[in-house]
């Protein structure tokens, strides 16, 4: 049984990081399956420096060549003008945001010692604050519609750490916290919050010492069947999907059964009884921080 094909047509979509590797390979498909899409990128080195339109304008020639609709933005999503200045682009041509994804992002990878907080700065700025801030401008268009998909990328790092990338790390776990406020905030009105894990040969991960072989199986575009479903009408909300070469996992964070030790335990109880504290056997998913409130306040009922 094939399952019917999700469309985008009508919708308004806007990528960001969409001049080359994951965001133009989203933004790509999205023209592909009748969205009109917004292709925004600073056009700048990996690090952040410098800037150019080119990139931007030859994915719209791109999607252009192949009969869809899209128009170029070169605005940087760190800065909140040119963040509000990005959404705006959308409205003013199609009058409507529906899809989201954010994808900007950059690298100045360096150990937590010898990184500059200048650098740290910087990194949690671009995919932290930059996800925020446009998110923040194409919110009330969503809430007024009631209707919104919203992708952020995520990354193995934040989820599990990588050696050399404290900034990248806190920044992409940061969104993953962000994901999981919006996609309670957003329910009401049909505003989804997803996010995807890429694993994907691009110029952020050609330095990483991945072995040839895989790096050529791992092309951006095969990440994109992922992006396209957490931003489709029949999206869940909430969800982490981890993807790459064809691999797809859902990543939730768990919770412990958890063991109570009473309102007098020590530090000394806490070591006493750390494997049953750490164990994850019974481990479950929370849909909000409401629910380990009510854990603990189950558990003290029963003392």
């Amino acid at each position: 049984m094939t399952a019917e094909q999700i469309r985008f047509d009508g919708q308004v979509a806007i990528v960001t990081g969409a001049g080359a590797g994951l965001g133009r390979a989203h933004a790509v498909e999205l023209a592909r399956r009748g969205a009109r899409v917004v292709v925004n990128d600073l056009g700048g080195a990996l690090d952040g420096s410098g800037g150019s339109s080119a990139v931007a304008d030859e994915v719209v020639r791109e999607i252009e060549a192949a009969g869809g609709e899209a128009i170029a933005n070169g605005a940087s999503v760190c800065d909140r003008a040119g963040a509000e200045h990005l959404v705006a682009s959308a409205i003013d041509r199609w009058g409507r945001v529906d899809v989201l994804i954010n994808n900007a992002g950059i690298l100045r990878d360096k150990t937590f010692k010898k990184v500059t907080l200048d650098d740290f700065e910087t990194v949690l700025n671009v995919h932290l604050l930059g996800s925020v801030y446009v998110t923040k401008a194409a919110w009330p268009h969503m809430l007024d519609r009631g209707y919104g998909r919203v992708l952020m990328t995520t990354s193995s790092s934040g989820l599990y750490g990588n050696f050399g990338q404290s900034n990248y790390s806190a920044a992409k776990l940061g969104l993953v916290g962000l994901m999981n406020t919006l996609k309670l905030e957003g329910q009401r009105n049909d505003i989804r919050v997803n996010a995807v894990a890429p694993i994907a040969a691009t110029r952020m991960t050609e330095s990483l010492g991945i072995d040839p072989a895989l790096f050529e199986r791992l092309q951006p575009e095969l990440v994109t069947a992922a992006a396209l479903y957490l931003c489709s009408a029949d999206a869940p909300t909430g969800a982490i999907i981890e993807a790459g070469a064809g691999y797809f996992s859902t990543v939730q964070i768990v919770e412990g059964r958890g063991v109570s030790l009473g309102a007098d335990a020590t530090a000394e109880d806490v070591a006493a009884h750390w494997t049953a504290i750490s164990d994850m056997t019974a481990a479950a998913p929370f849909s909000h921080g409401g629910e380990v409130f009510e854990r603990i306040a189950t558990a003290l009922t029963k003392e």
